[in-house]
Order: C-alpha cells, then sequence, then structure tokens
C-alpha cells in the first residue's frame, strides 16, 4: 500500500481506511470474540462424520471477518446438530492481517478455500465437505465451485446474506470508488484489498461469476437474503433465480424477522435454514421466531 503521509496526513489516513472498512465490511467485526480465539467445540481435527452427517461444514466468513467473529453463533448449534464444523480465515492482506480476512482477491482467495477444503477432507476422510458461507463467504465460495474445482468437492452450498451481482453499498459505492481512489492510496490493489474492488460492479470478477449463471452442475445451491439488507443493496443482488438453485427470503418464512446483512450471523431462524439445508430429509422444519436486529 502506498500511503503519503504529510502535515497531520496520518489522521486523515486512518480516517479514510475506517470509513473504508465500516463501508465494505461485510460481517460482523467482533474483536472481543475473535481476542478469545474461542471456537466451542469446531475446528476439531479429531472429529469424525457419522453416517446421520457424513459431510463436515466448512465455514467461509465475510470481508473483514475471520475464522471466529461470523461462527460464534451458528457454528456451535451445527456441532451440536452433530457436524463436524470447521472455519478458516481466507484473504488476509497488509491492510488486516489475519484479524480482518477476506480482503485478497477472491480469485486468489479460492484458491486458499480449496487448500483448506482437502485439508478437511484429508482429516476426517469425508469424499465432499459443504460450504456455508456469509456475504462475500457466498461470492468467493460460487467462484470456487465453478472455477475452481469445488463442484466436485462440495455436496451442499448454503449463503445467507448471499451476494453474487455486487452491491450499491446502499448508495455509497460511488463514495466508497471516490475514498478507494484518493491520490497516494492504493486501497484497490490485490494485495491491499483486490475484493473490494471485485465487489464495486463493474468488474471483470462479477462479469467471470455471471456469465453463463452463477450455479454449476453437481452441489446444491440454497441461498439466503433479507429485504431488510442495507449492504447488499439491492437484496435481489444474492438471489440465484436459477434452474435447481433455491433462494430464500428470510421474511417470506418469518415475517416477524427484521434481520439485516450483518445479523443474519446471530439470527435463530438462520439457523434453521440452515440445518434444514444440508439436510433436507431429516433436519426439523425451519423456525420462525420474532428478530429485530436490522444491523
Amino acid at each position: 500500500m502506498r500511503v503519503r503521509v504529510t502535515n497531520g496526513g496520518a489522521t486523515k489516513t486512518r480516517r479514510i481506511l475506517s470509513t473504508v472498512i465500516a463501508a465494505l465490511t461485510f460481517t460482523i467485526a467482533a474483536p472481543a470474540v475473535a481476542g478469545a480465539a474461542t471456537t466451542s467445540g469446531w475446528n476439531d481435527w479429531s472429529c469424525r462424520p457419522g453416517s446421520a452427517h457424513p459431510e463436515p461444514v466448512v465455514l467461509v466468513h465475510g470481508l473483514g471477518g475471520n475464522a471466529t467473529t461470523n461462527w460464534f453463533s451458528h457454528a456451535p448449534k451445527l456441532k451440536d446438530a452433530g457436524y463436524c464444523v470447521y472455519s478458516l480465515t481466507y484473504g488476509a492482506t497488509v491492510l488486516g492481517g489475519q484479524l480482518f480476512g477476506g480482503l485478497a482477491s477472491m480469485r486468489k482467495s479460492a484458491v486458499e478455500l480449496d487448500a483448506f477444503v482437502d485439508r478437511v477432507r484429508s482429516s476426517t476422510g469425508a469424499v465432499k465437505v459443504d460450504i456455508v458461507g456469509h456475504s462475500e463467504g457466498t461470492t468467493m465460495p460460487a467462484y470456487y465451485l465453478k472455477f475452481g474445482g469445488g463442484a466436485e468437492k462440495v455436496k451442499h452450498f448454503v449463503g445467507f446474506g448471499s451476494n453474487f451481482k455486487g452491491t450499491s453499498l446502499n448508495g455509497l459505492s460511488e463514495l466508497a470508488r471516490a475514498v478507494l481512489s484518493l491520490p497516494g492510496i492504493d486501497l484497490l490493489a490485490d494485495g491491499v484489498c483486490g475484493a473490494c474492488r471485485e465487489y464495486l460492479a463493474p468488474s471483470d470478477f462479477l462479469d467471470d461469476l455471471a456469465r453463463g449463471g452463477v450455479s454449476v452442475p453437481g452441489p446444491t445451491y440454497t441461498s439466503i437474503v433479507s429485504r431488510h439488507d442495507r449492504v447488499v443493496t439491492p437484496y435481489t443482488s444474492g438471489v440465484l433465480g436459477e434452474p435447481g438453485t433455491t433462494d430464500i427470503v428470510l421474511q417470506d418464512r418469518c415475517a416477524t424477522d427484521v434481520s439485516g446483512h450483518l445479523s443474519q450471523a446471530i439470527d435463530p431462524n438462520v439457523t434453521s435454514l440452515i440445518l434444514k439445508a444440508l439436510d433436507p430429509v431429516n433436519a426439523p422444519a425451519p423456525t420462525c421466531v420474532p428478530f429485530f436486529a436490522p444491523l
């Protein structure tokens, strides 16, 4: 990253970086949870899948997240349901290190995800895994399934707060472009926030993902979105609408759920929808409980 700092420029630069992270973070930033470094039973490399759930679950965080911040709510519940559950931090750059992942080019992050999937398969003896992702954790894995060989290694792909077509950032995309392109600051470089460039449509990455359809034969695709999402805008950017895929609008299943983008990571209704998508035959019917967390 190239930053020129003169006459108070350091303070201005810090403010710019804070603005970019605040505008483009597609996950819950929970430093206290990350600092605790607890995984409450998931990322247990001695876990062996049982016959009821032979595919281990790989959790993929959003832009600005890491292996723990997105998953302190959903992961333990998946573990309690009998799954072997794993999460990774991917896409680390000089801007965020291991605390804020998902910043590198999603093309590079897809390679990291493939290596992690192979590690999980090798450790558990599973032929395939399931992938559950939030926000960028839907976009990047979709690219992995389509271009990175993931379709042969993944049985179920479930996303929430999904984003396959880019976002207007609730009308802030032009502001984001202006901030990211200020003189002397190369925030769109692959080594800083290549994913930011790829998210701001139009981009070659989004064009490649959309060409011929996002989904590919093999895995099942389930995408969960909320009409109250103010980060992925319009929320229909997460609707696949392709043959054989399943799109779920939270409010169609639970009218009293006012979950926004970030809060889908702690939404019990989202948990039950994930469990049903992973095991359509045996999982309990999805619940509907009032949930008011519009962030």
